[in-house]
């Protein structure tokens, strides 16, 4: 039983309504309880709200009982709401109850009545009685006999006839229609008949078939006509259906059947009805086709001019006379009817169809005017007699036999008149095709047929569109014998269009008009206009004229004449009036430039297809057959065969011509040059031209031997032009008998063939003049290479000791570079080449392959080893020279030179670069670290290297220059690194001069023996000998010092400066802002007197200074003999004041700047000259070491006392734990930290190299760590002034004691490794209670980890003095900030870093990189970073990071957010900087301790309570 919808209960309501009756009673209760409650004054409703009613409490009961229910009613609608969520639930089950309870019912309902049945309707039923007779019949017989027969005789019919009785009957009426047949007359058309099952069917082709029979055998019993089938159709319209209605055919089948009876011919009758009904519904569905033709396509092109329904239709087409048609208008193809109507009526075409007048029963008959033969009558004539009645395709066969005959006509008119060869008319529509040149392709042949529309001729050329052809059809339809000269233009036409097509794949453009400048008797203006210029696009100054010429004997041929023409650029001027200028429509449209003629002469076609490499097939017109010409080679060459608009006699021209004319110009430019040749020539089996060089010029005279020697070794020299687009000058040097050989594998062999290209341009005469240059040059960069190179092969065979091949490698030489690799693996590689230009060797350096550096070490020395290459022109002195330096430079190129900020405490954005590396020779180098302090770096032999504080001058050991300031304790830093073993012969040396002083005034023979003799016997390969040697170009040589002499004195040797490396050659320093000048410069004049060498001085540990003043007679300089130095004449030597300047351990002046000031000039006094570090040789008296003055500190703010080292000392290079006794004398020596110290190679790349320091994660290399901290204790004494702390006077080397408010303060280097700054603290007497020794520990371990480490910031310094300068209760708090910061404490949200310096992400209050501690008054800034902690993040993301700004007010105790800033833009209030202002506020007014100080308990409070939202 199928579920029914349960119907809705009678008390349900709706939700909805059920939640508005509540509001509305709740809307209700409340207006009634205000207006019980309270009322207005009439009186004073405008003014105010007047007491209520009843009393204060009484309304208040009012109030709230109305919440009570209120509230009740809506919980109870809360409940109901929720409820009504799961009602869906109770709705099923409230269903499944209701099915149940329904079927129930219904069960129920049967019982009582089937209860109702059988107790009452059913106690009388009873049975009839069965029928067992007919049951009987009916299932034993199958039938039932006792049916009434009225059953039978009015409802069954009678049985048919058998199908043998049809048979019969219908074969003897065959015979009966047969008979009737034969025995009367029929008509002819209706001879085709059948005769089957008893009737006989006639059937006529295209119009009718008729079915008949006989209703007897009695010769009176007439035709019974059965069927009508009408044949006529018009499957163009109608989609196919009947064009007789069934009406139509009834009212025909009962005509014909009446005309039938009691006639004599009834089948003549039959036919001439039909017959005639059909030839009319023809001639109708024709009527019908051309005007639909009419109406849709061929408008007024066809006009019926008869119409006679059931006889005649007259068509007339080709009705129009021709006028000038415009390709670009169709309305002037239509015709002009109202003139010329009797002309127009007798070219009209007719087409007549009709009914036979002497004969009605034939078809239909189509007569043509004007008349056509029978034959071609009988072809158009099929088309209406075929299945498919359609006047469109009797018109269509028409018009096509039509237009054969008129193209036939015009055929015989054209061949005699043009003399054209057989012309073929073919294809439907027809087309005449017409050659008109020979050869001709079918794509170039006349095309000319006839408008179907209008019987007019049209003319076509199938691939191209040529402007005269309109021209050629007027004429064609108007007077055909006048084609002829058109016809000769189409000819020229379409020979400029073949010749166009021929170089459209060549470097050549096409053009029939130039703007010319010729003369009035020029061979150019007797041409005709059938001319064509055709521009190399590789020689603009060059065109080809192709001159067009008709043959006389056969005028479809076109006989081309060649001409080359040279011209130039020229403006038109008034002189030039008197030429005549060919101009075009484009010329006086745009600024006029016209060609001027050069040269002008003809080519002869016959060369340019008959030379080397050419092949091509031509008629022989002598002769009369064809001879193939071919260049015999070793593989057999396929013919080609052109298109015919392929003109390849004019490919070869053009081909000619562009490959020679470059060479011609060569040809001459070489001339010019001097330079011998054998002209162009052509190559083997012709593959290209070329021009072999005889004899090269000598660019030098000087250098005629060396030219002569490299041109016996130059083989061959040939020139040749390569490419088919980016064409290039290609030059083929072959050289024998090389020099060097090399390790590359394409340097091989006894003959070295070495290919250069050069740009080919535009090929003008001025870019080949170009190219000859560019050769002779590279021809002079041979030249000189070759010098050098052969030196040094003579210097390699005589090398015994094989000790080079060791150092270096060839790695190639191709007669223009030489390339050589050196260092480990043979990676780093030189370059030597000869700059034209420049008239000197240049050397480029770099690397291949797998290196230690990423780039050559040799980079920043590589214009000194330039200058110094072009002084010996040695290349086994530049391998040497690059073999001892190598290591030396890598280590230097490890030192950063990225810039820093923050280095100037005043102008912290100033980037000042960490090292910069200034080179003075290609031994000699000043490392300068932050603009103030300086090494001063020398390369030695035997793999040393000796390292000093630059800043001493090289002349006073006791006084620095200006510029730059004294490295404390750098002699003590240094020695740390040096090997024993290394400088053991030097330990020994001066040890025994320290215990052997030297008389205090040494003798003229002993200084002209020991230090500037000439014929003193010097170690072979000391620094001395190198000096020496340098001519004879042997051995490493060690350059002096660039720096000129003082002015006070022409014989002082002279120091590095920047000024005197541009004089010399130099290339400028890596930073040029540093001039580092001892004296003053004086010129190059001063040169050329002999000065003592510093490589000499700085070998061995010399005297601070003599006891004799520069001008003392007792000074063996004061006045030298001639015997040994010559004496300048004032007009050699200009006389200057001495600049020599000193710095002592002062402090900064109030500008800021990292340099020290500069002190007043002093008396310039020279140190003695020492004896070499080389082992034998000689010796230079000098005084005897003895204090000249109070010994004063490193320190201290005036000159040090000039002292030597005490003798009996310890060396000074012993390493002892801390600061040894020599380290302790090295120390207060200041004067010796001028003195170089030799570091082995391996101990120089540990100082330079990175590297951990112990407890410090930070990479970087002792040398910076060391000059970090020298630097930072310079900025310490800048502190300690400025911040009004007080400097303690101390005896100790590297330590710096100073006075805080509450902490006396010793900053110390640590002894061990003198890299790092340490602090120790202790408090003054007054304020020794009110410390603990955990808080020193704390601001120790601060200052060591966060003030003076990487990357040290001054101002940093300077914020920690600030600190320490504190009040105490400000102190104390600012110690628990450090201890947070470096022991974080996990439990808060947040860790604290104290910001020394202003960082970028700060608020901008001040610039960034300043201190970011300032005390104004009675208040504090200071800023700090919070770093969010205990989050696990995912790899790769930061945590939450904020910055901000605090101020501490010392009077008020509160530590707030300062302000003055954030009125310059809105801040939002997720703002870090927001929430944080709005913490400090409210711990600032609930403050539980306010007798305490605020910073680190609002600190606190900010890391444990800080929500930042993300």
């Amino acid at each position: 039983m199928a579920q029914q919808a349960i119907p809705p209960a009678n008390n349900t309501i709706s939700l909805a309504r059920l939640i508005d009756f509540i509001l509305q009673r709740t809307y209700h209760e409340l207006t009634v309880l205000a207006e019980l409650v309270l009322y207005y004054n009439k009186q004073e409703q405008l003014n105010s709200l007047i007491l209520p009613r009843k009393t204060d409490m009484e309304r208040k009961i009012e109030i709230v009982q109305f919440a009570s229910r209120t509230r009740q009613l809506f919980i109870r609608l809360l409940a109901l709401v929720k409820w009504a969520a799961s009602a869906s639930k109770v709705e099923k089950c409230a269903s499944i109850m209701s099915f149940l309870d329904k079927q129930s019912m219904l069960f129920v309902e049967m019982a009582d009545m089937l209860s109702v049945m059988s107790r009452d309707t059913l106690v009388n039923a009873r049975l009839p009685s069965f029928h067992l007779p007919c049951a009987v019949e009916v299932l034993t017989l199958g039938t039932y006999s006792r049916l009434p027969t009225c059953i039978r005789d009015k409802i069954v019919p009678p049985d048919p006839i058998t199908p043998a009785e049809k048979r019969a009957t219908l074969l003897r009426l065959n015979q009966i229609i047969q008979y009737r047949l034969v025995s009367s007359e029929l008509p002819p058309q209706m001879r085709n008949l059948t005769i089957e099952n008893g009737r006989v069917t006639f059937y006529v082709e295209h119009e009718f078939e008729v079915s008949l029979t006989l209703m007897g055998d009695s010769p009176l019993v007439s035709w019974r006509l059965l069927d009508i089938d009408i044949l006529v159709e018009d499957k163009e319209t109608g989609d196919g259906e009947a064009l007789v209605h069934s009406l139509q055919i009834n009212y025909i089948h009962q005509l014909i059947q009446s005309r039938l009876i009691d006639n004599p011919k009834p089948l003549h009758e039959l036919y001439n009805c039909l017959h005639s009904f059909c030839q009319s519904l023809q001639l109708e569905v024709l009527h019908s086709q051309v005007l639909r033709l009419c109406r849709d396509r061929l408008r007024d092109f066809i006009v019926v001019e008869e119409y006679t329904a059931g006889s005649r239709l007259v068509l007339c087409y080709w009705r129009f006379p021709y006028v000038f048609m415009d390709k670009n208008s169709f309305l002037n193809r239509l015709p002009k009817f109202e003139e010329n109507t009797a002309e127009r009526e007798s070219n009209n075409c007719k087409l007549c169809v009709q009914m036979d007048p002497t004969d009605p029963s034939r078809p239909l008959q189509v007569t043509h005017v004007p008349h056509l033969n029978h034959k071609d009558a009988q072809l158009a004539d099929q088309a209406i007699k075929s299945d498919f009645l359609s006047v469109e395709k009797l018109l269509i066969h028409t018009v096509h036999i039509r237009t054969k005959h008129k193209l036939q006509e015009l055929s015989e008119i054209l061949k005699p008149l043009l003399g054209l060869p057989e012309c073929t008319i073919s294809g439907s529509p027809a087309v005449l095709h017409c050659p008109i040149l020979q050869p001709c392709m079918i794509s170039e042949e006349l095309l000319i047929t006839v408008n179907t529309h209008t019987g007019h001729f049209l003319a076509h050329v199938p691939q191209f569109e040529p402007p005269m052809m309109d021209d050629i059809q007027n004429c064609l339809n108007k007077d055909p014998t006048k084609v002829e000269n058109l016809i000769s233009e189409l000819r020229f036409w379409i020979t400029v269009r073949r010749c166009e097509k021929t170089i459209q794949h060549l470097p050549a453009t096409a053009s029939e008009h130039l703007p010319l400048i010729t003369q009035p008797d020029h061979e150019l203006n007797k041409f005709s206009k059938h001319k064509l210029y055709i521009k190399l696009c590789r020689h603009q100054e060059y065109y080809i004229i192709v001159r067009l010429l008709e043959n006389p004997s056969n005028r479809c041929e076109i006989l081309p004449a060649y001409y080359l023409m040279t011209v130039s650029p020229q403006p038109l001027e008034d002189d030039t009036i008197d030429q005549k200028v060919e101009t075009t429509v484009m010329d006086t449209e745009l600024p006029k430039t016209y060609l001027k003629i050069v040269d002008f002469s003809p080519l002869d076609s016959f060369i340019a297809t008959h030379g080397p490499g050419t092949e091509m097939e031509y008629d022989h017109q002598g002769v009369g057959k064809k001879r193939r010409l071919m260049v015999q080679s070793d593989t057999g060459v396929k013919k080609v065969k052109y298109t015919g608009f392929f003109i390849s006699e004019l490919a070869h021209i053009v081909a000619m011509c562009d490959e020679r004319i470059p060479y011609s110009a060569l040809s001459r430019e070489l001339n010019k040059k001097d330079v011998c040749h054998n002209g162009i020539q052509i190559e083997a089996h012709g593959s290209n031209y070329q021009v072999k060089i005889v004899q090269l010029p000598v660019p030098d005279v000087k250098e005629t031997e060396t030219f002569n020697a490299l041109h016996s070794a130059l083989l061959s020299c040939t020139i040749r032009l390569n490419g088919k687009g980016a064409r290039t000058w290609f030059v083929e040097f072959v050289f024998c008998n090389c020099p060097v050989p090399s390790v590359c594998p394409k340097e091989q062999g006894p003959c070295r063939a070495l290919h250069y290209t050069y740009d080919f341009g535009a090929g003008t005469n001025k870019q080949v003049a170009e190219m000859v240059e560019e050769m002779l040059k590279d021809w002079c960069i041979m030249g000189h290479l070759y010098k050098v190179v052969l030196d040094f092969a003579q210097a390699l065979k005589c090398d015994q000791h094989n000790m080079f091949p060791s150092i270096m490698e060839i790695k190639s030489f191709t007669y223009k570079r030489l390339v050589i690799g050196y260092g480990p693996n043979k990676a780093n590689m030189v370059n030597i080449y000869w700059n034209p230009c420049d008239k000197r060797y240049h050397l480029g350096f770099g690397v291949v392959g797998q290196t230690v550096s990423a780039s050559n070490p040799h980079t920043i020395v590589a214009a000194q080893l330039q200058h110094e290459f072009n002084q010996h022109l040695s290349v086994m002195t530049l391998m040497q020279c690059l073999h001892e330096t190598y290591a030396p430079l890598l280590t230097i190129n490890k030192l950063p030179t990225a810039s820093e900020l923050g280095v100037v405490h005043s102008r912290p954005a100033l980037p000042i670069q960490t090292f910069v590396i200034m080179p003075q020779t290609s031994t000699h180098f000043r490392v300068i670290y932050r603009n103030m302090f300086c090494l001063d770096i020398e390369c030695r032999p035997e793999g040393l290297v000796a390292v000093r504080d630059g800043a001493y001058s090289v002349f006073d050991k006791q006084k620095a220059v200006e510029e730059l300031s004294t490295i404390n304790s750098i002699k003590a830093f240094l020695s740390k690194f040096v090997d024993e073993t290394a400088t053991q012969a030097r330990r020994r040396s001066q040890t025994e001069e320290d215990s052997n002083p030297l008389s205090p005034v040494p003798t003229l023979d002993s200084l002209d023996s020991g230090f500037l003799s000439v014929s003193s016997q010097v170690k072979p390969g000391s620094p001395a000998q190198s000096c020496r040697g340098q001519d004879s170009g042997s051995g490493l040589r060690f350059h002096l010092p660039m720096t000129p002499p003082s002015g006070s004195n022409p014989h002082t040797p002279a120091s590095p400066h920047t000024s005197v490396l541009s004089q010399q050659g130099y290339g400028a320093s890596p930073n040029p802002s540093f001039s580092l000048a001892s004296p003053p410069s004086l010129g190059s004049q001063s040169q050329q007197h002999v000065s003592p060498s510093p490589s000499i001085l700085h070998v061995q540990a010399q005297s601070p200074g003599n006891l004799f003043s520069a001008n003392s007679p007792a000074n063996p300089l004061h006045a030298p003999s001639p015997s040994f130095l010559p004496t300048p004449s004032p007009s050699q030597v200009t006389m200057q004041s001495p600049a020599t300047s000193f710095i002592g351990q002062q402090s900064h002046g109030d500008a800021g700047s990292p340099f020290a000031a500069p002190a007043s000039a002093g008396n310039l006094s020279m140190s003695s000259p020492a004896p070499g570090a080389w082992p034998g040789s000689p010796s230079v008296p000098r005084p005897s070491p003895r204090p000249t003055g109070t010994a004063q500190s490193p320190g201290s703010s005036s000159h040090p006392a000039l002292h030597s080292p005490q003798a009996g000392g310890l060396s000074d290079h012993s390493k002892t734990s801390g600061v040894s006794s020599g380290s302790s004398r090295v120390l207060h020596c200041s004067w010796q930290a001028g003195t170089p110290t030799l570091l082995t190679h391996k101990s120089f790349d540990q100082l330079c190299s990175p590297g951990p320091l112990t407890g410090n994660q930070v990479h970087t290399s002792p040398l910076e760590r060391f000059l970090g901290c020298c630097y930072m204790r310079k900025s310490l004494g800048r502190v300690i002034q400025s911040e009004n702390m007080v400097a303690m006077p101390t005896n100790e080397v590297g330590v710096t004691l100073f006075k805080a408010e509450t902490l006396q303060c010793r900053v110390s280097l640590n002894p061990q490794t003198l890299q790092s700054l340490h602090l120790k603290l202790a408090p003054t007497p007054e304020f020794k209670d009110q410390w603990t020794q955990d808080e020193l520990q704390v601001i120790e371990r601060y200052f060591d980890a966060k003030v003076v480490s990487i990357p040290y910031k001054p101002n940093a310094l300077l914020a920690f003095g600030r600190i320490l300068n504190a009040p105490l209760r400000i102190f104390k708090d600012c110690i628990h900030i450090m201890h947070l910061e470096m022991v974080p404490d996990r439990s808060l949200k947040w860790a604290i870093q104290w910001c020394l310096t202003i960082p970028p992400a700060a608020p901008q209050i001040a610039p960034p990189g300043m201190s970011a501690i300032v005390m104004v008054k009675d208040r504090m800034l200071f800023f700090a970073q919070l770093t969010r902690i205990g989050l696990n993040l995912a790899p790769g993301v930061e945590p939450q990071s904020v910055v901000f700004a605090a101020v501490y007010d010392i009077k008020m105790n509160t530590t707030t957010v300062p302000d003055n800033r954030r009125d310059a833009m809105p801040i939002s209030p997720t703002d870090p900087v927001y929430i944080i202002t709005n913490m400090l506020k409210r711990f600032a007014e609930y403050n539980p301790n306010p007798n305490e100080c605020s910073i680190y308990p609002a600190i606190r409070e900010l890391l444990t309570n800080l929500v930042v939202p993300i």
